[in-house]
């Protein structure tokens, strides 16, 4: 049953990150404030998403990134 559960919590962490990434494209502030709160990368990112669509999401998507690779090496 232990190993069970190990894998939906795999499951849910793998549609958590795909679900910010997607938001991440779609609306680049929503993905960032789930990835990070409120901070200086969600100001940086509302900044660029109202210069453009893309730059906002580019930056969403870069970030959204760093940040689960970040926690899949386990430095933050």
């Amino acid at each position: 049953m232990v190993y069970l559960q190990s894998n939906q919590s795999i499951v849910i962490q793998i549609i958590t990150k795909n679900m910010k990434l997607l938001l991440g494209i779609l609306l680049p502030p929503v993905g960032i404030f789930l990835t990070y709160g409120v901070g200086p990368t969600l100001f940086i990112n509302i900044g660029l998403t109202l210069l453009g669509w893309i730059p906002g999401s580019i930056h969403a998507v870069w970030a959204i990134s760093k940040r689960n690779e970040m926690n899949r090496e386990g430095t933050l």
